[in-house]
């Protein structure tokens, strides 16, 4: 099933909060994020309506099992490629904002090599 880049960056902010704070909230997507709370609103009742949230009755959201495979996988390919980048000497902070641009379009073949050739070189001590 093909998912808006959008919604991709949602959800992998989804995850990435839950590991940081444990319990996420609508507000703080929009803060990590910088958009607005309707935006998010928004958002957050598309994601839960195509079965990849849901929100408790305390507005905190938990990411279902479509939801956290997406979420996991966009975050594998965020943190890989942000490595990798930087092993070629690019600057961590350009590395991160590149690695947000490429990691939602890149092929899935692409991606495995790169992950293979970066796994090489971890062996290597690189």
């Amino acid at each position: 099933m093909k998912i808006y880049e959008s919604a991709e960056d949602y959800l992998e902010a989804i995850l990435i909060l839950r590991e940081r704070k444990g319990m996420v909230r609508s507000i703080d997507v929009a803060n990590e994020k910088g958009y607005t709370k309707a935006s998010v609103s928004i958002a957050m009742k598309k994601l839960r309506e195509n079965g990849y949230i849901q929100m408790d009755e305390g507005g905190f959201l938990t990411l279902l099992p479509a939801g956290e495979e997406i979420a996991q996988h966009i975050y594998e390919r965020h943190r890989l490629l942000t490595e990798f980048f930087v092993r070629l000497g690019v600057s961590e902070e350009t590395a991160a904002v590149d690695a947000c641009k490429v990691e939602h379009d890149l092929s899935e073949e692409t991606f495995q090599k790169i992950k293979e050739h970066a796994q090489k070189g971890m062996k290597k001590g690189r």
